[in-house]
């Protein structure tokens, strides 16, 4: 059985991005593969959260994983900070990573853009701990957008690298690996781009957020004035309504507003009442499900412990081995 391996930031609450893009995917996964999804608060630590911050949304990931539906008892669950080996395969692995090809590297040349006055030796060094992340557990497949790519190629870098040096066939080569055939595209509520929490809260749909919060976000969704002519090309921020509405509403009735926009008869009124009422519905069960388990503090203690102690079993076997490679050993 092949492993999968993933983690999500701890930088906040999740969203339907988060949902449609990736967990209702590892929903499927953990049937068929041996799953490793972990909250990545060692990560988190690039953007400074404060400790309460830190703990509250590591706990929260924790939940909406479980709400969403990954099984604690055929996946493995865990806080990334909870398997100390991760962070010394992490030291050995930068070892063999140079200035040059880290800093090449799309993802940290924008954040130096971004974030001039935070350019931290985390944010150079981010995809060696990716690296390791994946190795610690001989991990080959990887759902991971576009945007991680180029991390993902550089862990095969690492790895083999790794291999070359030492002479020996260890590290596998890990993959991008979506379980859909087609990436669902879930756009923001801002009127650009992908719905995500860096654009701030208005443009998220969060897994817990309230009946009375997702109708009033959808109605301020940005929008236009309407359509002036027949059929028409939908601008970029009325492209994502639908693109919304394709994803959490029925097929009728995407084809009944869509038609209304041909005909230059919409009420974007209509329309955003009918997407947040669909929202509602769609995240009903998992809102439900958050509430239960945020109030259930045994439980998710119970979930952490024994992903700490699985993902451990797996990490200590790599790490003997890695150290054995490498040379360090013990007199004692």
């Amino acid at each position: 059985m092949e492993t999968v391996v993933s983690g999500i930031r701890s930088t906040g609450k999740l969203h339907l991005g988060n949902y449609y893009g990736a967990l209702s995917n590892f929903v499927k996964m953990q049937n068929e593969y041996n799953c490793f999804f972990f909250i990545a608060d060692l990560h988190s630590l690039t953007t400074h959260p404060t400790p309460h911050g830190l703990q509250g949304t590591v706990r929260q990931v924790i939940v909406e994983y479980l709400a969403a539906g990954i099984d604690p008892e055929k996946s493995t669950i865990y806080v990334q900070s909870d398997v100390p080996e991760v962070a010394e395969l992490y030291l050995y692995m930068n070892m063999n990573a140079y200035l040059g090809e880290l800093e090449r590297a799309t993802a940290f040349k924008d954040k130096v853009r971004s974030s001039p006055d935070n350019v931290n030796a985390g944010l150079l060094t981010y995809p060696v701990l990716m690296a390791s992340d994946i190795l610690i557990h001989h991990g080959t497949k990887v759902p991971v957008g576009k945007d991680q790519e180029q991390h993902l190629e550089m862990t095969r870098t690492f790895g083999n690298r790794f291999n070359r040096l030492y002479n020996v066939d260890y590290f596998k080569e890990a993959f991008a690996f979506s379980y859909a055939d087609k990436l669902v595209k879930v756009p923001g509520l801002s009127g650009q781009g992908k719905m995500g929490k860096s654009n701030g809260e208005a443009d998220c749909i969060y897994l817990s957020d309230s009946e009375t919060v997702i109708r009033k976000k959808v109605m301020r969704a940005v929008s236009d004035s309407g359509p002036t002519e027949m059929n028409q090309p939908k601008p970029e921020a009325i492209q994502n309504l639908f693109d919304l509405m394709k994803v959490v509403s029925t097929a009728d009735t995407l084809q009944h507003f869509d038609e209304r926009y041909n005909k230059c008869e919409i009420r974007y009124g209509d329309f955003k009442k009918q997407l947040a009422e669909d929202m509602v519905l769609a995240t009903k069960d998992v809102r439900s499900r958050i509430e239960d388990i945020s109030n259930d503090d045994a439980y998710i203690a119970k979930v952490a412990k024994m992903g700490a102690e699985k993902a451990s079993e797996s990490a200590h076997k790599t790490l003997k081995e890695v150290r054995e490679i490498i040379g360090i050993k013990r007199f004692y």
